[in-house]
């Protein structure tokens, strides 16, 4: 089987978590920080989180359609990503906070469960990392 790429995103970082990052179209250009520190940035969890609960809706959107059900436009994700740190090893964890207005709770599980299956940063977390599934 082909693999055919569909988008590739381009980014030049600089500081590690104290430097900027920007894309090479131009469209994102950020300054970076230190999770928890007062200096303005943002940090790579917070870029994370964005990215998978960007790509889970989708990944709904997907699950839905494969259902025969209506996504309500207020779908939400709150992604929680969490840097962790033992013996001196660091990690991540994280949990999907999401959220289906009007949908009963079997029908939003049986959502969640197959984006979790779809979607790209599921799959590149599955195994790697602990991940929660919440519906809210």
């Amino acid at each position: 089987m082909e693999t055919k790429v569909l988008y590739t995103g381009r980014t030049h970082t600089t500081g590690g978590r104290e430097g900027a990052s920007q894309s090479s179209d131009e469209q994102l250009n950020i300054k970076l920080s230190v999770p928890g520190s007062s200096r303005p940035g943002t940090n790579p969890e917070q870029l994370f989180a964005a990215g998978w609960s960007a790509c889970f809706i989708g990944a709904l959107g997907i699950a839905a359609s494969k259902l025969g059900v209506r996504l309500p436009a207020e779908t939400a994700v709150d992604a929680e990503v969490d840097l962790c740190v033992a013996e001196g090893e660091y990690s991540l964890q994280a949990r999907l906070n999401i959220s289906l207005p009007g949908i009963d709770i079997q029908t939003a599980e049986a959502l969640a469960a197959q984006a979790h299956q779809t979607c790209p940063y599921s799959k590149a977390t599955r195994g790697n990392i602990n991940v929660e599934i919440n519906i809210l």
